[in-house]
């Protein structure tokens, strides 16, 4: 039986059943196309899908030596074909073929080499006479212009002599484009001595012109110049050339500013500084003229009041710089000033008339671009360094009433602040945490001297003047805002010694530098944009108060300390009575202790005064953030000077813990509140009332005291433990037993760690709670046992170092756990138990 495509190319029945879209599946042979991914292994998994299959080997067998048998004629068939193109006679036919081809092909090149040599012969004389026919005709052109030209020439003489300068005018222009192609041709001699009758021509009604332009500017009576003959000349002169219109209007201005040189000499009264505005009025009478009178005639495009006012620049900026230099010493703010204010105005109604600005008009009428004149107005900028000395004489005598004044004591709680307002309103009539008028008043000062110079100068002057401007907001934020936060140590001493709560006043007056200093570094950053707007492009990456910025923000840093020191006052009471309380006699517990009810108050009291005080809400959370770490630090500072703590010591401790965490969780309201304060409160709290707990649990049995250790603080430190029996209060003889029984259990506790916040926790505290916190700039606070909430703001200082907060996942010490971390006390208690008497 013979398959459908038997007889047939593979690709063509391939080809075929693509067109039909036949669906080949069932009847495809894999044996048909084989490749390198060729599977035999896959082809027999086909032909015998499954068991059932086996039963027709035979048939496939015959199937396959059926194939084999077309394959091995298809093959032969090849073969022969193969021989009978590979025949050595059919080659050698094949190359005489090649042969006779490429002898036709030279023998045609030859033909059409003969044929193209006849054409030529025959054309030659063709050829010969076009190109006779073109010089004719180029000859017959090149004649006609330079009859053209002649004739031009002869009508330009004869217009000249009768000053018809509108028609002599079209006329050259016309001779100037027809004797342009005659400028390769002036080998010939007649078209030479055409050539040089044109520039004898033009020359001669150069002079013409220059005579009757004269004759215009002079305006004899007698013989009077018409207007409309200089226009039609004007016409003449833009042909001729722009060199020729330079002279002319270098003549006229030179004729109209001779008066200007002779009436202000820098010899005679009229051309003293002080007479500065008697030239700019006299230039603008001559302007004025100009324009009514000879300005008429000359072509809008000339510019030539344009001219008059750059010509007029270069000899009063002159005289100007000669008259400065003389003066010397002698020359006054004032009338530096005047003469320079006078010479601005003078050169923006210029500006204005012609809406143009005064450097714009100078580069237009200047020769060249390395011959720009400058304007009248630069030649005060060497000068006005007198200027710039008396803004600092000014800045001077204004801070000069605040400079180097500290607080003084005043029987009533008002703060020395108001947003405006005259100094001795300042000193009396205070509305409280307002900016200090002083600084409003700086920067006022600031902006007007700072317009007022941007119109004089916007070049090097500025930049001085924004030199002064940071130097004296450096004075201001060192000697006048500094300043104020030094109170006497005697008064601080004397008020403290009689009421331990917190000073309004240096409260309320911490508050008015923050927003003080706030308002001037943000006024500082506005001031610097508004100078770069204003100073040349040049000399902007000059101009940056970020120094002063950061002084300023340090007094923020120290204001916000004085409030911490103040806060620390208003505790110190509460927790000298709790590090002196003696928890031993303590028989039960009543609730919350007076103290600490009484340390709440104070803290929301002095929280009550700064809030509504402080503008910016950054601060007040940075102050927050440190008041909170330092509440926590001097209760833990007293809770370790009070002990031995005792179980009943430590319950009461618990319920004062809860009233000092109410207390710090309302302290910022809901507005300042955020959830990283909450949660570092929580941390924090969390620590103490851990520690609490483990003592408030009795040491016997000895082993559920040390479990219950080891579940609540989590470490295996024996140092650790020594301060919790330190802190219980535990007699001596049975911290032996106790901590020989903590080594026992815990040194089959692999998972517990070597340290845990106890670690840091100083069991002899000396130093001062706020001076953990470092600098008051600081953006974190590390305490022993606080965890120092991070503030909303930073500042300019780096964080205060304290000793780490320790939270029981040390990574270097969690890789290796050591029972007995401090060497010194290992040995102590070996000691102590080997020389222990026998119970």
């Amino acid at each position: 039986m013979q398959r459908p495509g038997d007889g047939l190319p593979h690709e063509l029945v391939l080809a075929i059943q693509r067109i039909l879209d036949l669906n080949t599946d069932a009847q495809s042979d894999p044996l048909d196309v084989l490749s390198d991914d060729f599977r035999p292994v896959d082809v027999i998994n086909q032909l015998f899908p499954d068991d059932a299959s086996l039963g027709q080997l035979e048939a496939v067998q015959a199937r396959l030596a059926h194939d084999a048998e077309n394959l091995q004629k298809e093959v032969d068939v090849l073969q022969e074909e193969l021989k009978r193109d590979q025949d050595p006679s059919r080659m050698q036919q094949i190359q005489e073929m090649i042969s006779d081809l490429l002898g036709q092909m030279s023998r045609i090149r030859e033909k059409a080499t003969e044929s193209e040599a006849v054409v030529k012969n025959i054309t030659k004389d063709i050829q010969a006479l076009d190109l006779a026919k073109q010089n004719l005709s180029q000859s017959m052109t090149t004649l006609k212009r330079l009859q053209m030209l002649v004739n031009a020439l002869g009508l330009l003489e004869e217009l000249s002599k009768e000053r018809k300068y509108k028609e002599a005018a079209q006329t050259l222009s016309a001779i100037k484009e027809i004797s342009a192609s005659f400028r390769h041709l002036t080998s010939v001699h007649r078209i030479s001595q055409v050539w040089k009758q044109v520039q004898s021509v033009q020359g001669e009604l150069r002079s013409q012109l220059e005579e009757d332009f004269d004759d215009f500017f002079l305006q004899d009576p007698s013989k009077p110049v018409r207007p409309a003959l200089i226009t039609d000349a004007c016409l003449a002169v833009d042909v001729i050339g722009p060199d020729v219109r330079t002279h002319i209007i270098d003549r006229y201005v030179a004729m109209e500013l001779k008066e200007y040189r002779r009436i202000f000499r820098a010899s005679d009264e009229a051309g003293y500084l002080d007479n500065v505005s008697r030239r700019y009025a006299w230039f603008k009478r001559l302007l004025q003229h100009h324009e009514l009178e000879q300005g008429r005639a000359f072509p809008s495009d000339w510019k030539v009041g344009w001219y008059l006012f750059a010509k007029f620049s270069v000899i009063t900026r002159d005289d100007l710089v000669s008259l400065l230099s003389k003066a010397g010493s002698r020359l006054t703010v004032q009338v530096l000033l005047d003469t320079l204010q006078q010479t601005v105005e003078f050169e923006s109604s210029i500006a204005k008339k012609w809406a143009t600005s005064a450097e714009d008009i100078l580069k237009f009428t200047a020769t060249g671009p390395s011959d720009i004149p400058k304007t009248m107005s630069s030649a005060f900028e060497p000068h006005l360094g007198i200027f710039i000395e008396a803004q600092g004489k000014a800045l001077a005598d204004m801070l000069a009433p605040h400079r180097g004044r500290g607080v003084q004591p005043k029987p009533a709680a008002s703060l020395e602040a108001t947003p405006r307002g005259s100094v001795e309103e300042e000193e009396n009539t205070r509305s409280p945490a307002a900016v200090l008028s002083s600084s409003t008043e700086l920067f006022y000062f600031y902006g007007q001297t700072l317009d007022q110079c941007a119109k004089l100068s916007t070049g090097q002057p500025l930049l001085d003047l924004c030199a002064l401007h940071k130097k004296w907001l450096r004075t201001y934020a060192e000697d006048v805002l500094a300043a104020k936060m030094k109170s006497s140590p005697s008064t601080r001493q004397i008020r403290k010694s009689v009421d331990s709560r917190a000073d309004v006043q240096e409260l309320n007056q911490s508050c008015a530098l923050i927003n003080t200093a706030d308002y001037c570094q943000t006024t500082a950053s506005e001031l610097e944009d508004k100078i770069k707007e204003k100073i040349n492009d040049d000399l902007e990456e000059k101009v940056s108060f970020q120094t002063e910025r950061d002084l300023f923000m340090s007094v923020i840093s120290s204001a916000i300390g004085i409030q911490l020191k103040e806060l620390e006052s208003a505790c110190d009471s509460a927790f000298n009575i709790m590090s002196r309380t003696s928890w031993s006699s303590l028989n039960q517990v009543t609730g919350p202790s007076q103290h600490i009810t009484g340390l709440a108050r104070n803290i929301e009291q002095v929280a009550d005064v700064i809030k509504p005080l402080v503008e910016q809400k950054k601060y007040l959370r940075n102050l927050f953030d440190k008041a909170c770490s330092l509440v926590l630090t001097k209760f833990t500072n007293a809770l370790v000077k009070s002990r031995p703590l005792m179980e009943i010591g430590a319950e009461q401790l618990l319920i004062d813990l809860q009233v000092v965490k109410t207390c710090l969780t309302k302290l910022p309201g809901e507005a300042l509140s955020t959830s990283g304060y909450i949660k570092a409160l929580a941390k924090s709290t969390t620590r103490l009332e851990t520690l609490l707990k483990v003592i408030v649990t009795p040491v016997d049995p000895s082993e559920g005291f040390i479990l219950n250790y080891t579940l609540l603080i989590g470490d295996a430190s024996f140092s650790n433990f020594q301060k919790i029996l330190d802190l219980k209060g535990t007699p001596k003889g049975e911290q032996n037993d106790l901590l020989d029984s903590f080594l026992t259990i815990t040194s089959t506790k692999s998972e517990l760690e070597s340290t845990s916040f106890l670690s840091s926790l100083d069991m002899d505290p000396t130093t001062s709670a706020l001076s953990l916190l470092g600098s008051p700039s600081g953006s974190r606070v590390a305490l022993p046992l606080a965890a120092s909430p991070l503030p909303d703001g930073t500042f300019g200082s780096p964080p205060g170092s304290g000793p780490p907060t320790g939270d029981g996942r040390n990574p270097e010490a969690a890789q290796k756990r050591e029972v007995f971390s401090d060497f010194k006390r290992f040995v102590t208690f070996g000691l102590r138990r080997d020389t222990q008497p026998p119970s």
